[in-house]
């Protein structure tokens, strides 16, 4: 039998096998095509039988990203039980029967930080941290209990206060994310030096890359930021996910050239020091015109 692709069918996604046209003779049968959509299948009623799949679980782990200190900081947890007693995580748990992927990233995210995720529908700048979809992890050994599979979130806030632990977590902190993420693993206050639990450091390290890549060209900068801020404000958050330094004039007037993207506020502070600076706010373009590219370091 000779595979085609599922398009050929009309059922993008379907598995379309060619079978031989039983209705002729066997020399047309040998010309002669017919298609074979799994959609048939469910057409005919066919039986399905639960058991033939074998179980996994779902969970939800969050990359929690915020700026303290200057330092671009994720969210680590101490596992308190196992597997993986005493390691480092990512903080997640499973995906209870009565919810969606966004509610039970919702919930741990309350649960973990006692921050409300982002309504994207309530136009107020202040209610909630960012929170977003980052990808999904499957391989069949990354938990020694079962098959699981997680739907990793990135979550962004401003500068938030130290965490609490949680559930079966043991501790709980906000650490750098190249101490996270070093080559020999984490470890602090003499603990024994040990890789990320599970598949986390790549979970983190992929997270850390969405949110470097996406201000390139975005507005998700000002997630890190208070509801007002200055631009110098919105320069140091650049430069604690970069890790790099830029030059104070040029970071303003790109971020100050795109209609609609900073908003003054009519305010200004000194709480950086010096003369007074004014405040902005996030506007409604949400897209930096030309984007601005990071630095190569």
């Amino acid at each position: 039998m000779t595979s085609h692709d599922a398009e050929q069918g009309g059922n993008r996604g379907a598995t379309v096998t060619a079978v031989p046209n039983r209705s002729g003779s066997d020399t047309e049968a040998a010309r002669e095509w017919s298609v074979y959509r799994q959609e048939d299948d469910y057409d005919r009623r066919m039986p399905y039988d639960p058991s033939a799949f074998p179980p996994f679980a779902v969970t939800v782990d969050l990359v929690v990203l915020t700026v303290r200190r200057h330092a671009l900081c994720a969210l680590a947890v101490r596992r308190g039980e196992p597997p993986f007693q005493g390691r480092w995580a990512l903080p997640g748990g499973f995906v209870r029967a009565d919810e969606d992927l966004a509610q039970a990233a919702a919930r741990e995210l309350a649960e973990e930080t006692g921050l409300r995720a982002h309504d994207p529908s309530t136009p107020a700048q202040d209610n909630g941290a960012h929170l977003e979809q980052l990808a999904t992890y499957g391989d069949p050994k990354r938990d020694p209990r079962m098959r699981v599979v997680s739907v990793a979130h990135l979550a962004l806030a401003p500068d938030l206060p130290a965490p609490r632990a949680g559930g079966d977590a043991s501790n709980a902190r906000w650490a750098p994310v190249e101490e996270l993420l070093q080559q020999g693993g984490y470890g602090r206050d003499g603990e024994p030096v040990a890789p990320l639990a599970f598949d986390h450091a790549q979970i983190l390290a992929d997270g850390v890359e969405r949110a470097r890549s996406k201000i390139e060209y975005s507005s998700l900068a000002t997630a890190f930021c208070p509801t007002e801020f200055t631009v110098g404000e919105l320069r140091r958050v650049y430069e604690a996910v970069w890790g790099v330094a830029l030059d104070p004039r040029n970071f303003h007037r790109k971020v100050t050239g795109t209609p609609g993207f900073l908003v003054p506020t009519g305010g200004t502070t000194t709480r950086q020091g010096g003369r007074p600076a004014q405040l902005f706010r996030a506007g409604g373009a949400t897209l930096l015109n030309p984007p601005m590219l990071r630095p190569e370091v």
